[in-house]
């Protein structure tokens, strides 16, 4: 990116709260966006995120996918402060793993049944339109479905584009309602989903991911004119790359994955390889994700002086596949804006040779936090974002 790019405006909703405030005060207090005692077909005995506030997802017009998408963009479009203007000539970067596939195989009863609309019902970037159509944005929008990693290559797609200076600015979204019987249980035969309860992810005896859901909606600004009172934080660096080794398993060595992070966080030129303070890690529960993710680390930053402190995310909001890297960076843009990042869930098991960050970390002006995801297929990719204030707000 040749120019500096900002978050602006955030919004979050998914099992950790109803909107970003609400989840940042729950993660804070140590809370939990996981749940028992739900009726979901497939998942009954299983904690899973679930949206609070179902009202998000209906309406008649569009998919619930849609419809959540056009919430959490309006809440981030106000947070930013954005005219009709400069909402009118934003570039829209959308993600979404399962799009509107509830609406097909009949999950979400609440779309009007008519002939003309039959043919969107299971379309992806019907999620991007509605924003557009709604939201009265004219510039071009894009959707991602690379998996798991959608909503952060998404965030690094708009990043680059803004900070290339061809987007004015950006409104990066993803959705994501993967509570589905027919989804779950296919997640279930390919052996990726949680035989139990436990959500330890990087434990010996984890069995895969617990489900959630989640909306969010992110505004990229770059920095001339720009109100330094707005930020949230900056994204310096972002870059993917692909593991070329198979459709659903990740390599146990993790050296695509160590190549990716080594040239996010290394100097200028390449001079050497800059640790961030905290890495929030994909870490989705599965056995074979967690040695390739963590071998993927370790060979990172074997040169430096340490390996940074593991933040994962997902055991406080369940896994929301291609939403829940763009999850994890509105989580993360807001406590950095506050200045107070909290620790991890208390339960989790550490990595052998590995730390946790489990308390809470006042960030400096400049210290960074790296960001990773990894979609099915072996796409992985990476954020580096910063924190810009040195005031508390």
């Amino acid at each position: 990116m040749v120019n500096p790019v900002f978050i602006t405006g955030v919004e979050a909703v998914c099992g950790l709260g109803n909107d970003l405030e609400e989840c940042l005060r729950r993660w804070a207090q140590g809370g939990t966006g996981l749940s028992t005692g739900h009726a979901v077909a497939g998942v009954e005995h299983l904690p899973i995120g679930r949206i609070g506030q179902r009202a998000f997802l209906k309406g008649r017009r569009y998919g619930a996918a849609s419809n959540l998408a056009v919430h959490v963009a309006r809440r981030a479009v106000e947070s930013a402060g954005w005219s009709a203007e400069a909402l009118g000539d934003a570039w829209i970067f959308a993600a979404s793993s399962r799009g509107n596939a509830g609406e097909l195989l009949g999950a979400h009863a609440w779309r009007r049944p008519m002939r003309k609309l039959r043919a969107s019902n299971s379309i992806h970037s019907e999620i991007a339109a509605a924003v557009s159509i709604e939201l009265g944005v004219r510039g071009p929008w894009q959707l991602l479905s690379n998996g798991c990693s959608s909503g952060l290559d998404a965030l690094g797609l708009a990043a680059m584009a803004v900070g290339s200076g061809q987007a004015p600015r950006a409104l990066v979204l993803a959705s994501e309602l993967p509570l589905v019987p027919e989804l779950l249980r296919d997640f279930s035969d390919a052996g990726l989903l949680a035989k139990d309860g436990l959500n330890d992810p990087f434990s010996a005896a984890t069995t895969g991911f617990l489900p959630g859901e989640s909306g969010v909606a992110i505004t990229l600004e770059g920095a001339p004119g720009l109100d330094p009172a707005r930020w949230f934080c900056r994204v310096e660096r972002y870059a993917a790359n692909s593991d070329a080794y198979d459709s659903l398993a990740t390599p146990e060595d993790g050296l695509a994955l160590a190549r990716l992070l080594r040239s996010v966080c290394g100097g200028i030129g390449g001079a050497g390889v800059h640790a961030p303070a905290r890495i929030c890690t994909h870490t989705t529960g599965t056995r074979v994700h967690a040695v390739s993710e963590l071998n993927g680390i370790r060979a990172a930053f074997s040169d430096a002086a340490g390996v940074p402190a593991l933040l994962p995310l997902k055991p406080l909001t369940g896994h929301t596949l291609g939403a829940s890297g763009l999850l994890d960076v509105a989580l993360l843009a807001g406590a950095l804006r506050t200045g107070e990042v909290p620790g991890c869930a208390p339960h989790l098991s550490a990595p052998t040779g590995l730390m946790l960050a489990s308390t809470a970390w006042n960030p400096g002006v400049g210290e960074r936090i790296l960001k990773i995801a990894s979609g099915m297929g072996g796409h992985n990719a990476a954020v580096l974002l910063s924190r810009v204030r040195g005031e508390q707000t």
